[in-house]
């Protein structure tokens, strides 16, 4: 089978086309004939810096689209030749993959592949964010960070579907915050937000901040946030350093900061996954969300999609199309 795999850390020209052994799924697990694997920051991430890369050679993606091909021993609730989406460990960007069975989801009814494959990391992460994590009631105000990526997209749908106050987004560029505002945003700011922020809310700051960027970026969140605010992380994206938060931030009002990490979750926690990705799932089902596909490109061309997702220009969400059939 072919997959593309890198064997040194660098940018997008050390991704390459291989051809590899189809692999078995062992207990728990299930192999699934791709046909779409969306590409995320964080299959940048891996390959620039070796985020989450156990060893070289490694073949990026930790999302696919497709169809049950084999099932492992103690599998149950799937069937050969069904329609999933899956999270994986890595692996994705390949035309056979394994991922544990129960990060591997029925596609619900009227939601073909191409869709499905924009669905196993951005859905469950965005609905965790603001409803389990973030505990986003209505009336309250939103702040997004990366307004125009992925998970930026359905957070505004989702926010606004939920009842928020006002939701706002940060971008970087006018073309960001022009498709942002079609997607549920009240106000989009580009670049520089804390006085913008302060401004949009007469003086109060915003309930949730949402900031998968980090460093400067977390702390100008923090800043941002009203009386008993909280501040959800569930990214890097700036590499920056590790970053601390103590007393001085938090007690004068009452702020509050978590974490969040649907790879982590995964790990940890499958079964409350599955749960929270069931109740993401339903809201594409009934057209509460759409994630729109804005590149596509074929294996072949995984370097020019990560060129693309680095530039910082793209908005949406990103595929690879893998197999020859199947929308």
């Amino acid at each position: 089978m072919r997959a593309v795999e890198f064997q040194e850390y660098g940018g997008p020209e050390v991704l390459r086309v291989t051809e590899a052994k189809v692999p078995d799924p062992g207990p728990g697990q299930v192999s699934i004939d791709v046909v779409y694997a969306g590409v995320n920051f964080a299959d940048l991430k891996a390959r620039s810096e070796g985020y989450r890369v156990p060893g070289l050679p490694f073949v990026p993606g930790l999302e696919v689209s497709g169809r049950v091909r084999a099932l492992g021993p103690d599998v149950t609730g799937l069937r050969v030749g069904q329609e999933v989406a899956a999270l994986t460990e890595g692996g994705a960007y390949a035309e056979v993959t394994v991922a544990d069975a129960v990060t591997v989801f029925p596609l619900p009814d009227g939601v073909g592949l191409r869709t499905g494959a924009t669905l196993p990391t951005v859905l469950p992460t965005a609905y965790a964010l603001l409803h389990t994590v973030g505990r986003l009631q209505p009336g309250e105000t939103v702040l997004v960070q990366g307004a125009a990526g992925g998970v930026g997209t359905v957070l505004g749908q989702l926010a606004k579907a939920a009842g928020a106050g006002a939701v706002y987004g940060v971008v970087s560029s006018a073309p960001k915050a022009a498709y942002a505002l079609g997607n549920g945003y009240d106000e989009v700011f580009v670049g520089p937000f804390r006085d913008e922020v302060r401004a949009a809310t007469a003086g109060r700051g915003v309930d949730l901040a949402l900031d998968p960027v980090g460093g400067e970026t977390l702390r100008g969140g923090l800043a941002s946030l009203a009386p008993f605010g909280r501040l959800v992380s569930f990214g890097n994206a700036s590499s920056a350093e590790p970053w601390t938060v103590g007393q001085p931030e938090l007690y004068p009002t009452g702020l509050s900061v978590s974490g969040f990490s649907i790879l982590g979750l995964a790990a940890t926690a499958p079964a409350t996954l599955r749960t929270i990705a069931s109740r993401a799932f339903a809201t594409v089902a009934d057209g509460t969300v759409t994630l729109p596909v804005t590149a596509e490109f074929p294996l072949a061309s995984a370097a020019e999609a990560h060129t693309l997702m680095g530039s910082r220009t793209s908005t949406g969400k990103l595929l690879l199309h893998v197999a020859a059939s199947g929308l």
